[in-house]
């Protein structure tokens, strides 16, 4: 099958044009309960939005960023933002129900042992919750679906604002247990300094950008912001840097259509010979080999 060069970039508003069984829609909420409707489910697409997917029953595979993965009953998927997703096979009976929600939603409901939980949740996407786990958050679905078929009994979207604050606490909640994370609710001056500075990273507009360009627009030290970082993800500020740097740099060459030149300006590198030299550090080959080994444009 021929590898797509141009990806499609989904927002919570293009979503719900794009898919017939959504139960909720807007631009900061989207909950659904079935996949089988989305058209060309083996096309490649990019989310810009943070999505749980709960499978209920049956099976289902797919590549988030090109690492494998798989679901079966009861197991939870968490889909980061920026996230280019592909491959999807799901077994006949496969079912689920879908929450997603854009970042700012996100950060601004949760507490610092719910942030940890979601630190560690975009290392471990696949979550395995208990029957009783699971069926807390059908629940938590099927109450939102029930307010949306009877607006006699829905009195504003402050509402389906406050459903969606208890989800996230109880699924960040579970995850956190799951993950033997501590039960800390205090989010310290140092947890939102690294907030701020992952939602700088998954904004993807500052590509190429020093820890120092970082700091000063964190208003920091570049030694105070790597040690923050250190604290809450056990890497450097420049290793996260990084590593979003090669997120946008094997999905530019992956899924558009850009020269190699492009892709490198794009992501602020005045010298091609740098970036070959930096893309050949952290994949091991040249952008040339990188796009050949993987399939691009066949």
């Amino acid at each position: 099958m021929k590898k797509s060069t141009a990806i499609t970039e989904i927002d919570l508003t293009s979503a719900s044009r794009i898919y017939d069984k959504v139960s909720y829609a807007d631009e900061e909420l989207f909950f659904a309960d079935n996949i089988t409707s989305i058209p060309n489910l083996a096309q490649v697409f990019k989310v810009n939005f943070f999505a749980f997917v709960f499978c209920i029953e049956g099976q289902l595979s797919l590549n988030l960023d090109s690492s494998a993965f798989a679901l079966k009953a009861n197991d939870g998927l968490f889909v980061d933002t920026n996230t280019v997703v592909e491959g999807w096979k799901r077994s006949h009976d496969f079912k689920c129900v879908i929450c997603a929600f854009n970042s700012e939603v996100a950060f601004n409901f949760v507490n610092r042992s719910l942030f940890d939980a979601i630190m560690q949740v975009k290392q471990q996407p696949v979550v395995h919750f208990s029957e009783d786990e699971i069926t807390l958050m059908v629940k938590y679905y099927e109450l939102a679906k029930f307010k949306i078929n009877h607006p006699e009994l829905n009195y504003g979207r402050e509402t389906m604002i406050g459903i969606l604050r208890s989800y996230i606490y109880d699924i960040l909640g579970n995850i956190g247990r799951h993950l033997e994370m501590e039960n800390d609710d205090m989010l310290r001056q140092g947890d939102k300094l690294f907030r701020r500075f992952v939602l700088m990273l998954a904004d993807g507009q500052r590509q190429g950008r020093s820890v120092k360009a970082y700091a000063d627009e964190l208003c920091v030290s570049p030694k105070y912001l790597t040690s923050i970082c250190h604290q809450h993800a056990r890497k450097t500020a420049s290793e996260m840097i990084a590593q979003s740097m090669v997120g946008h740099i094997k999905q530019l060459l992956l899924y558009s259509d850009m020269t190699i030149k492009e892709v490198a300006a794009h992501l602020g590198f005045d010298n091609l010979s740098f970036f070959g030299k930096y893309v050949k550090k952290h994949l091991g080959v040249s952008p040339n080999n990188y796009r050949r080994i993987n399939g691009y444009g066949r």
